[in-house]
């Protein structure tokens, strides 16, 4: 039985309930895997990870696009990644203005629930630190995308 080759890209498919954020050939991608970040090459063994609220990446040439992804699931095969994530931002779609003032919302939440000694078995708390921890991504992939040279 000959082995197959090796495919020289990826077919990478990015869509969220409300629409297809990506779809690229794409020579390199990194996802924010449930038990880390997953780098994915041209002829990746397959596997199904659920994801967690975290940048993503892909490279094409040595061009990279980045990401804010939220929860969901990606599938990888040896010539295909799908994401279907419940939340996907590009870079350049994110307002960094909102996410500054999510930011500052889930933060003084937080402060406000640790004040009042609230949140013992608040899932209240959990959803603000969620949405600080969504808002800090989204932050932290704007900026990189529009530091980038």
């Amino acid at each position: 039985m000959a082995i197959p080759p090796i495919p020289s890209q990826l077919t990478l498919e990015i869509v969220t309930p409300d629409r297809a954020v990506a779809h690229a050939d794409v020579d390199e991608v990194e996802i924010p895997g449930e038990d880390g970040y997953i780098g994915v090459l041209p002829g990746h063994t397959p596997l199904l990870t659920s994801l967690k609220v975290g940048e993503m990446w892909y490279r094409r040439g040595v061009e990279r696009h980045f990401l804010s992804v939220a929860f969901g699931f990606a599938e990888v095969l040896p010539d295909r990644v799908i994401v279907l994530a419940r939340m996907a931002e590009k870079a350049e779609d994110i307002d960094i203005a909102r996410a500054e003032a999510a930011r500052r919302r889930a933060e003084e939440r937080l402060a406000q629930a640790k004040v009042t000694g609230a949140g013992r078995i608040d899932h209240d708390l959990e959803r603000t630190r969620v949405a600080l921890l969504k808002a800090m991504v989204r932050l932290n992939v704007a900026t990189r995308a529009r530091t980038r040279g």
